[in-house]
């Protein structure tokens, strides 16, 4: 990819964004990361972005829409149809991956996020693949 991608994030713990804003701004360069800490107003929210992002990293287990809310109306919105959504998870039983991958998700990262591996992660599905790391 020639430019440096756009990234939207959803996710309820600090920890979680901080980590991925450090790994992405600093880590990474990207400048465009837009993070919301809950899925409040979740359509008015992707409407008003100025970009529309390259990646979508959806934490499963956030309020009140969850991952799998949040996946299902990124996908009816035209805007988001090149936009690759990812999963991030705590959980890692294999009835919830599965459900991940039945939904339509691009992928899935277990958290906490792996910060050796994310990059490279990254890069995969940026190039278009689809990533399963939830182990």
């Amino acid at each position: 990819m020639s430019h440096k991608p756009s990234v939207l994030y959803f996710e309820d713990e600090p920890m979680s964004r901080m980590v991925m804003e450090m790994l992405l701004k600093r880590g990474l360069g990207f400048d465009d990361v837009t993070i919301f800490e809950d899925s409040a107003d979740f359509q008015n929210r992707i409407s008003n972005l100025a970009t529309t992002p390259d990646i979508v990293f959806l934490d499963i287990h956030i309020e009140p829409y969850n991952g799998f809310d949040m996946l299902k109306m990124l996908r009816e919105h035209p805007r988001f149809e090149r936009s690759r959504i990812i999963a991030l998870t705590a959980s890692v039983m294999n009835e919830e991956i599965q459900m991940l991958q039945d939904a339509g998700f691009d992928g899935g990262i277990a958290k906490p996020i792996n910060q050796v591996t994310f990059p490279q992660l990254l890069e995969r599905i940026l190039d278009g693949d689809v990533v399963w790391s939830i182990v």
